[in-house]
């Protein structure tokens, strides 16, 4: 017994002993004071990464994605692709969960999943010294997860158990009313992890079909950085994933134009009320994107320094917080602007953020702004991005994700710089002319705020709200935004994300 109990400590403080230098190593050793260089790696069984090749510290992360995600869960299985992703350390291949998460605890790897809506994501953080066994698991992981009754019915349970006590939660309510009201019966509207009926009936059969219809080589994408050759990482990418299946078996989804216009309340006896409002996005693709995302940052996008932070928080204390952001979806894009505000002022509030949106959207913005919001997107990036070597290979797949070229990070300033007055306020004009959707969560509001939401013309013209345009114009949709994309449809405010512009 004693042996044992000396075994596990040793273990446990080698564990702490190698996080520890991987800490710092992230802290320390990335190349995001450097110029980061991306170049593409091919292995010999065809399997694309892009990599940043960095020897300052014997690390490497890996992160990859296969595309499809949570909007692939079968109808009648919602949360399959969440509850997947929480099992992959769970037991794979021939080691069970104890033998599994003691290897890759003696390891001193990182290992996580993710359901995204549009894609799984995976991690891996190695140190090169211990990487055969460090890729040994994540091979197995990645290619034989066992999903045994035990760990499946485990965590079916903690599932269930947040399930239970989101019903009786008043901002998960209305957040699955908004969705959709919204997106209607797109799968976008569905709650990423499930019901409390869909959840109770998945199965460990469930598990093992979606895993080998989602994981195959045609959907994957790969970034690596770190101590690790071009010639290294090849082998590794086919050692990893060359077992896989050549394509994989998506449904179909379809491209999403969401409701605009529209009111959803949910009322509820809050001593705060949410607010959140949804307008037309633009793909990012569109070569108008920074025009949108610098007139986002204006608005709302710039924490300290935008319009709304300025007129809801700074001049009259109505909320904490106060913001917008674009967000992109492979099948959608949106500009929301979102708060949480004291319920007897929510209507003072609501008006006030009409009114800056109308006057961004009328008179736009000087070019002293502008200049301005130049400066801190350009500035900020690599501060966001590339602050270690994990948060450097997330931008990296960001990247493949959005679909932009491989030199992105050498032109994008030179993008940003480019971009006018005239283009900014023209996108401004454009996106936030249209009646945007209307979210509140918490008590009844104020006569005036009721009858901007319900569209009264007079009432827009007293308070500043934007007046809607007629219904046939149209609003962009689809793209993945990785200057700030949320992996969710956006329920309530938007949020930034690294990696993703």
């Amino acid at each position: 017994m004693k042996k044992t109990m000396i075994a596990m400590l040793n273990i446990s403080i080698q564990k702490t002993a190698v996080v520890a230098v991987a800490a710092a190593a992230l802290l320390l050793g990335s190349p995001a004071s450097a110029a980061v260089k991306i170049q593409e790696v091919v292995s010999p069984g065809g399997i694309k990464a892009w990599l940043v090749e960095d020897y300052t510290v014997p690390l490497v992360s890996m992160k990859f994605a296969f595309k499809g995600g949570s909007s692939q869960d079968p109808d009648g299985k919602g949360g399959l692709a969440k509850l997947m992703t929480g099992l992959f350390d769970e037991g794979a291949g021939d080691l069970d969960r104890a033998a599994f998460q003691d290897a890759l605890d003696v390891s001193g790897a990182e290992m996580g999943f993710t359901a995204g809506i549009d894609e799984i994501t995976g991690s891996m953080t190695w140190l090169a010294e211990r990487e055969d066994e460090a890729v040994r698991l994540l091979t197995l992981a990645v290619n034989d997860p066992r999903f045994d009754d035990e760990p499946v019915k485990r965590m079916k349970s903690q599932f269930l158990t947040s399930l239970i006590a989101e019903e009786r939660d008043p901002n998960t309510i209305a957040g699955r009313k908004w969705r959709k009201e919204i997106y209607g019966d797109h799968a976008y509207a569905r709650d990423s992890d499930g019901t409390k009926e869909t959840m109770a009936g998945l199965t460990a059969d469930d598990l093992r079909a979606f895993h080998k219809s989602q994981f195959a080589r045609d959907n994957l994408m790969v970034a690596a950085v770190g101590a690790i050759s071009a010639e290294k990482l090849g082998e590794r990418l086919d050692q990893i994933f060359g077992d896989l299946p050549a394509k994989a078996k998506l449904q179909d989804v379809p491209d999403l134009e969401p409701k605009f216009g529209h009111v959803v309340h949910y009322e509820y006896p809050l001593p705060q009320t949410r607010l959140s409002l949804l307008y037309p996005g633009v793909e990012r693709e569109d070569p108008r994107f920074f025009a949108a995302y610098l007139a986002n940052h204006i608005l709302g996008g710039g924490t300290f320094s935008s319009r709304l932070y300025d007129e809801v928080r700074e001049k009259r204390g109505l909320a904490y917080g106060v913001g917008s952001n674009l967000s992109n979806f492979d099948h959608t894009s949106t500009w929301g602007i979102g708060t949480a505000t004291s319920a007897d002022r929510a209507a003072e509030t609501l008006d006030i953020i009409r009114g800056e949106v109308k006057k961004v959207a009328e008179t736009g913005v000087t070019q002293q702004e502008l200049d301005a919001a130049k400066n801190f997107v350009v500035g900020a990036y690599a501060i966001a991005n590339f602050d270690s070597s994990a948060s450097i290979a997330g931008t990296v797949l960001g990247l493949q994700l959005a679909g932009l070229p491989i030199d992105y990070i050498d032109t994008r300033e030179e993008t940003i710089r480019s971009v006018t007055l005239d283009e900014v306020n023209e996108e401004a004009r454009r996106l936030l002319s249209v009646e945007p959707s209307l979210l509140v969560v918490g008590p009844a509001l104020a006569a005036s705020a009721n009858d901007n939401a319900q569209g009264d013309d007079a009432a827009r013209e007293e308070s500043g709200a934007a007046r809607p345009i007629p219904e046939s114009s149209p609003a962009e949709a689809g793209g993945l935004d990785i200057e700030g994309a949320a992996q969710t449809p956006p329920s309530d405010m938007p949020v930034e994300a690294t990696g993703k512009d």
